[in-house]
């Protein structure tokens, strides 16, 4: 089957279509046939060689998000047969034409769904739902930061924000992605600059709840000034590099802040916690309150491509490759 390779830790041009050998599915295990494969900021990470997302052995072939049918189960498998639909994240191996996927990690696709939406809203739909639900439950009338409203968790976690009632302060690159988290539900839109003050203004001096941040370095210091006292600084990415080393004591004068780092693992805890979270969203998109946006489909053959585009942020929401289209 064809799958995309990365032979070795570096940039984009590392990542090469090639023919591997197609998974047989194990105990437990679902072979699907992949309409959609989501491309992400930790597939960046692990291209790039960056732990904790680096591959333990190469070569490998990069992506842990998709949707697809199921041909054929496992031993030990039950609730699933073949000619299921069925949408999964965190699993290995999933820039490829078949995967081998965990039952305890895949999750049925509600009938009339379109797959690419369900490929597209695993981890970051995901995401968004732990940030703003358990994480930082933003309650009613809460102000927080909304970094990179426009990309693809900020457009679902600005949605899920306006949901639960709080006042979204949202940044963005350019006007046209500002409009996008208009779109989606923000209240307040600002560029990077000067979007701590923007969060005083708004609070009356007070500051935020607070700031989901998925950029990393280039917004650390001033998210944490834009924090009213006891704010969270939830840190859950970290796309214009990683954070330095940081003196914890800094929290205390700053007004008894909290800093997390989390990651969606920790938030996919059991079987029960995954099917809330995608219950939730599956829900949500099949009544119209959620809108997902899909902003660049690619070949297998380029998946180089979409790397770059990510990391440029040129792109808007979700970028995903389709492993049933041939080179463009």
């Amino acid at each position: 089957m064809r799958a995309v390779i990365g032979s070795q830790h570096g940039g984009p041009e590392v990542l090469q279509i090639g023919e591997v050998a197609p998974p047989d599915p194990g105990p437990g295990q679902l072979l699907v046939d992949v309409a959609a494969a989501g491309v992400n900021y930790m597939d960046i990470y692990q291209r790039e060689g960056r732990p904790p997302y680096a591959s333990a052995a190469l070569p490998y072939v990069p992506g842990a998000e998709g949707a697809g049918t199921v041909t054929a189960v496992g031993p030990e498998v039950s609730g699933f047969a073949a000619g299921d639909r069925v949408a999964w994240t965190q699993v290995p191996g999933s820039y490829a034409e078949q995967v081998a996927v965990p039952a305890a990690l895949a999750v049925p696709v509600p009938e009339g769904m379109d797959l690419n939406v369900a490929a597209a809203v695993m981890l970051q739909g995901m995401t968004a739902h732990y940030l703003c639900h358990s994480t930082y439950p933003v309650a009613e009338g809460d102000p927080v930061v909304v970094h990179a409203a426009a990309g693809g968790v900020g457009l679902l976690l600005t949605q899920m924000i306006a949901m639960r009632g709080g006042i979204s302060i949202a940044t963005t690159s350019t006007s046209a992605k500002a409009g996008l988290a208009q779109q989606a539900g923000a209240d307040h839109v600002t560029d990077y600059e000067d979007f701590a003050g923007v969060a005083r203004r708004v609070t009356g001096g007070a500051g935020v709840a607070a700031v989901y941040d998925g950029i990393g370095q280039a917004t650390f210091e001033a998210s944490l000034s834009a924090l009213r006292v006891r704010g969270y600084m939830v840190l859950y990415g970290a796309a214009s590099g990683p954070v330095p080393p940081f003196d914890l004591q800094r929290l205390n004068p700053a007004g008894s802040l909290f800093v997390t780092r989390p990651t969606l693992g920790h938030y996919l805890a059991s079987r029960e916690e995954l099917a809330w979270r995608a219950g939730d969203l599956f829900g949500w998109i099949t009544e119209g309150r959620l809108s997902v946006r899909v902003g660049g489909r690619y070949p297998l053959e380029q998946a180089a491509r979409a790397h770059t585009d990510l990391a440029s942020r040129r792109t808007t929401g979700k970028l995903l490759l389709l492993p049933g289209e041939g080179p463009a």
